[in-house]
Order: structure tokens, then C-alpha cells, then sequence
């Protein structure tokens, strides 16, 4: 399926549909804003009385078939979307759902906003700004966007940086030690943590000039205040939210939705994330990288892969982690507009692309139609491909538990082919 370039449409518009809407279909992409625009669509379609669904696709397609109004977030399918395209969706939610007369979460909006890698105030995302600071929910601070209180659980799972500690929380931990925080941390302290991790990202193992500026969105974090949120920071709730829409997506829509999450459903959230960016961050200190022209590739092995105890006995899910694994490579590693992680027991493979591929000269060009280009390479090997303009995944021989192991024979060429193709289409 070709990615659509159609305009956004009007927030009144898209309001004055759902408002006579007699039930709504929301299928979100799978990430962190696509997520939270679903939720505070969700909520608002709540506070007027309009029934809706919720659900998250890798590859969304808006339900049709009856006299349901279908709204696909994320990707620019249907009638009527909220693509993300050129600011994240989270903005264009929110803007709806006043439209609707109702008042939004800010919070969550801007968590939205930070997980399609802006910065909240950017991007359209000036009216949720304004509105967490002029009722006390956010405030500015020195440091490092986590969801704990716990530093060192934090860093270790973060996949809002890449450090040398980054999946150890042990290291984690000796690197906080040498710093010296007291345990109430003042703005002061804040700031030598942000230090530590600006420089342990700039000088890590592999580095690229791009991770510099791409930790920036961790650092100066909005804190919640009081009970405006179930995290500690708003980046933090994004990193939590773009976790679970991947590994947990009904954990995820449950906290976008919940206006006050309790805390077994914070817990959930919570470990979903750790798991997640552990597993992340682990397979790509195992990875074998290589370089091509206009792409990095980073070779995993998460499909049947050995955990510690006490990460529990289940192998990480390379669906889910394949394209957290990518991303990581994108912002920290790669050197070229285009990071793929290939997990070559799964038949699976995950890329991600910066705002814009290579010209001539050097110049900047329009951004790389990344779904397209996996569909394209996914049908030359028989496979599954999809995606959005920045990112993609293509599956081949997927198979029941009972025959994976056989099939993983057969599909390590394949998904090598799918890999090929895939550079060429780049």
C-alpha cells in the first residue's frame, strides 16, 4: 500500500465529523505518538458521548463497512487521518479534541510530541505547552528525561540515549557512584547528570556525530508536577508510551485513555519498558554492524536469544524490539540517513531513516518513502512489507511455534534477499 501525500485536514473539520460520528474507529500506528493522539482522541470522543475503538496496527488500514467514521493515525489512509506528517500527530489531536469543546490532556500531547522526536513548544505543540504551564503541570528543569525516580533504572532502559551503560543497570549504577549525587537532587545535581550523559552519548563505543544532537531531546526535561502525570518527566512518559506501543500496545492505549492510571497500571507500563529497552539496548551491544552505501546494518540475534533471570525466560520479541533496535542505530550509530536491524533467525528485519536521504552535492532531499521501499523489497522474496515515510519492517516466512525452527532454515536467505533489495531500493 503507497503512503498517500494528502494534506492534513483542518482540526474543525475532522471535529465536526466525529462529533456526528455514531461510532468512531481510531487505528493507530505502532508508536509513542501515534498512541497518545489516540488517547486524547479517545478521551475526547469519551467526554461527548460518541462510542469509539481503539486499536494499534504496524501497518494501519481504516475499517470501513459500516457507518462507523474510521480515523487512521499515524499514516495518511482514508478519509480521514492524521498522518504525523511534518509534526506529530499528538499536535493535530489535541487540536481536535478542543474543537470538539472538550480540554485535552497537555500532558499527554506533549509526551506524543516527544516521541516523534520534537521538542515540546515546536512543531504546532505551542497550545499543549502553554496549557501544561499555566496549570502547574509541567515545569522546566535541568537533567535527563527518565520515568523513575530510580537513576540508574532509568538510564539503563532509556532509549532516549545510548551510553556505555546503557541495558546494565549495574553499570549504570557505578557511573551514577563516581558522580557523587546527593539523594535529593537540586538543580545543580541535575545538571552534572545531564553532563555525564551528554558526554558518555558523544563518547560512546561507535558514536556518530549525529548522537549528539540527538540526545538533546533527553536533556532539560519537562518534570511533571504533583500528580500531572504517572512519570516523572514528560520525556519519560514518551519513552514509556513508544515501549508499549510495540511491546504492549493495550497497555499503552490503557494509559493514553486512563486520565488518573493507578498503580498496577503504571507497573505494567513500567515493565513493559524496562524489558523493552533492555532487550534493545542488549542486542545491539551484540551486534554486528556494517556499513553500505546510504544505510547502516545492524546484524541481532533476539529470536530465541538467552535473557538473565531476571529479565524472566521469555526470548525478547523481535517484532517488537527489531524497530527500537533501528531506531537506536539511526539516532546514535549511523553515519548514513538510514539505520536497518536485521534479526535473521526471526525472517525479520526494522528500519528507520532520518527527515531526508542524500542529494546531489550533498544537499539535503525529500524524505525517504521508507514503507514504500520496504513493501517494494518484501514482494521481490515473497515477504510482508510496511510502514510510513521514516520507517519500516519486512517479515518473510512467518511460522507457528511448533515449525520455527524449520523455518528459520528457510528463511535466512530470504530475509538476507529482502535485505538486498531493500538497498537497492534506497
Amino acid at each position: 500500500m503507497t503512503e498517500a501525500t494528502s494534506a492534513t485536514p483542518a482540526p474543525d473539520a475532522l471535529a465536526d465529523v466525529l462529533a456526528d460520528a455514531p461510532f468512531a474507529r481510531l487505528v493507530a500506528t505502532d508508536d509513542g505518538d501515534a498512541v497518545a493522539a489516540a488517547g486524547l482522541l479517545a478521551r475526547a470522543l469519551r467526554a461527548v458521548g460518541t462510542p469509539f475503538q481503539v486499536r494499534v496496527s504496524r501497518d494501519p488500514v481504516p475499517d470501513a463497512g459500516d457507518d462507523a467514521v474510521a480515523v487512521t493515525i499515524g499514516a495518511d489512509r482514508g478519509p480521514h487521518a492524521i498522518p504525523g506528517l511534518g509534526r506529530p500527530a499528538s499536535t493535530d489531536a489535541f487540536a481536535i479534541a478542543r474543537a470538539l469543546g472538550v480540554d485535552p490532556d497537555p500532558v499527554v500531547a506533549l509526551a506524543g510530541v516527544v516521541a516523534a522526536g520534537s521538542v515540546p513548544g515546536t512543531d504546532g505543540s505551542g497550545d499543549a505547552l502553554e496549557a501544561a504551564e499555566h496549570t502547574d503541570r509541567v515545569r522546566r528543569r535541568p537533567g535527563v528525561a527518565l520515568p523513575t525516580v530510580d537513576l540508574a533504572d532509568g538510564l539503563a532502559a532509556s532509549m532516549l540515549v545510548r551510553t556505555s551503560y546503557s541495558g546494565d543497570s549495574e553499570a549504570a549504577r557505578a557511573a551514577l557512584a563516581d558522580l557523587g549525587l546527593p539523594a535529593d537532587l537540586d538543580d545543580d545535581a541535575h545538571r552534572r547528570l545531564a553532563s555525564l550523559v551528554a558526554v558518555d552519548v558523544a563518547d560512546a563505543e561507535g558514536a556518530s556525530t549525529r548522537a549528539a544532537s540527538a540526545v538533546e531531546r533527553a536533556l532539560r526535561p519537562y518534570a511533571t508536577v504533583g500528580d500531572a502525570a504517572p512519570f516523572e518527566t514528560v520525556g519519560g512518559y514518551a519513552d514509556v508510551l513508544d515501549a508499549l506501543a510495540r511491546e504492549a500496545p493495550g497497555t499503552g492505549v490503557a494509559l493514553a485513555l486512563d486520565s488518573d492510571p493507578g498503580d498496577e497500571l503504571r507497573a505494567a507500563a513500567l515493565d513493559a519498558w524496562r524489558s523493552h529497552g533492555l532487550a534493545a539496548h542488549r542486542a545491539l551491544d551484540d551486534a554486528t554492524i556494517g556499513r553500505y552505501d546510504g544505510c547502516l546494518v545492524a546484524r541481532v540475534a533476539l529470536a530465541g536469544g538467552d535473557r538473565s533471570e531476571e529479565d524472566g525466560d521469555a526470548a525478547p520479541d523481535a517484532a517488537a524490539v527489531l524497530p527500537t533496535v533501528a531506531r537506536l542505530v539511526r539516532d546514535f550509530r549511523s553515519p548514513e540517513p538510514v539505520a536497518v536491524a536485521v534479526d535473521e533467525a526471526a525472517g525479520r528485519l526494522a528500519a528507520a531513516a532520518t527527515g531526508g536521504g542524500r542529494a546531489a552535492g550533498g544537499a539535503t532531499a525529500e524524505p525517504i518513502g521508507l514503507g514504500d521501499a520496504c513493501r517494494s523489497a518484501a514482494s521481490e522474496v515473497g515477504g510482508d512489507g510496511w510502514g510510513t515515510a521514516d520507517r519500516g519492517g519486512i517479515a518473510v516466512g512467518t511460522a507457528d511455534e511448533a515449525d520455527r525452527i524449520e523455518e528459520r532454515e528457510a528463511t535466512d536467505g530470504d530475509i538476507t534477499g529482502a535485505l538486498a533489495a531493500l538497498r537497492e531500493a534506497l
